[in-house]
């Protein structure tokens, strides 16, 4: 069984998979009320398509851009870490500040190249030295769950390092 999570963000939601196939429904409804006859064909294919591609895009969302704190594990996207290996939840960085904190060009946990858009980063120092940056969409949420997850771990705000 899996263990419960205390931060959880899915990276995608199927309800997405629907707006194509309701918006060609849309549509035929619009054909049949004002008889400019139906394109029953057109529309079957561009509601198939539509679900298709978008199915494709949550599923890849749901793997590579999601997120779970448990009590023993941290997961964001498709790399996990275990909380024993946090040594140091580091401040969060200056959006105004002329020069980045070093936690902000560190590699980004889950095989991406970076941060995926619209997360917000968060800078870990690891217990073997190491600086990786988790992130979520709701950055001060997992920070918060992480603080009460890994006692100890928050850094003071000027000990960015």
């Amino acid at each position: 069984m899996a263990e419960p999570a205390v931060f959880a963000e899915p990276g995608g939601s199927w309800r997405l998979v629907a707006v194509g196939p309701v918006l060609c429904l849309v549509v035929l409804i619009g054909d049949l009320f004002f008889g400019a006859g139906v394109h029953w064909l057109a529309l079957t294919v561009c509601a198939a398509l539509l679900a298709g591609l978008v199915a494709l895009q949550v599923a890849a969302a749901r793997q590579h851009a999601s997120v779970t704190l448990t009590d023993t594990d941290l997961r964001c996207g498709t790399e996990t870490l275990a909380l024993a290996e946090i040594e140091e939840i580091l401040p969060a960085g200056d959006p105004f500040a002329a020069d980045l904190e070093p936690w902000e060009t560190a590699r980004a946990l889950g095989e991406l190249s970076g941060v995926p858009k619209r997360r917000t980063g968060i800078g870990l120092r690891l217990r073997d030295g190491g600086i990786v940056r988790a992130w979520a969409r709701d950055g001060d949420g997992l920070r918060a769950a992480l603080e009460r997850a890994v006692p100890g771990a928050a850094a003071d705000e000027g000990s960015g390092r």
